[in-house]
């Protein structure tokens, strides 16, 4: 894993924790080619960061701010060694996602949020991409005019309750990547 482009490009990143699926540089590489412009001087939010890959990338690329959460700390520890390493700074926070929206994302407080959610493997499992795009909390984080970048399995259940437009989607292998905006 490395970052693509900017400041910090070609810099490598560290792999998060065993058990955890990075975005594959090909598929990063691919979402800021498309965001273009609306990444200079965006504020992002980077949920179930793992490696802080997505964050790290918008940084490199000129966005002014990026807020990291994940409850794993040894993914936080993989973010915090990332940032170093590419010589860019922002904030890690060390909690669940779903809490972090109740408790500190404010009304329009970010131009960008990215979310690569743990893929459901069993029965039961929390559909986190489908939780997500359907949280009133996430939609009013989002500033209006900004995107929500969702990566989930390629196979993901209906968004039938998004709180979100689907304005494109790809896939790559057994992801894909769905750009959303508010309703």
């Amino acid at each position: 894993m490395r970052i693509i482009a900017g400041s910090a490009g070609g810099r490598p990143l560290k792999a998060p924790p065993d058990g955890l699926r990075p975005t594959m540089d090909r598929v990063r590489g691919a979402i800021f080619s498309s965001l273009g412009e609306s990444v200079p001087g965006a504020r992002v939010l980077d949920l179930f960061a793992g490696s802080g890959g997505m964050g790290i990338e918008a940084l490199s690329r000129g966005s002014e701010s990026a807020v990291f959460v994940d409850e794993n700390e040894r993914c936080v520890r993989c973010i915090r060694e990332n940032l170093r390493m590419a010589k860019v700074e922002g904030i890690v926070q060390t909690m669940d996602a779903y809490r972090f929206l109740d408790l500190y994302a404010g009304e329009s407080a970010f131009d960008l949020i990215f979310a690569d959610p743990p893929y459901s493997k069993n029965r039961g499992d929390i559909d986190h991409s489908a939780a997500l795009a359907g949280s009133m909390k996430l939609a009013a984080a989002l500033k209006p005019g900004g995107l929500f970048v969702l990566e989930r399995q390629s196979r993901g259940a209906d968004l039938a309750n998004s709180v979100f437009e689907i304005l494109r989607s790809k896939r790559y292998g057994g992801s894909e990547v769905l750009y959303l905006a508010r309703k």
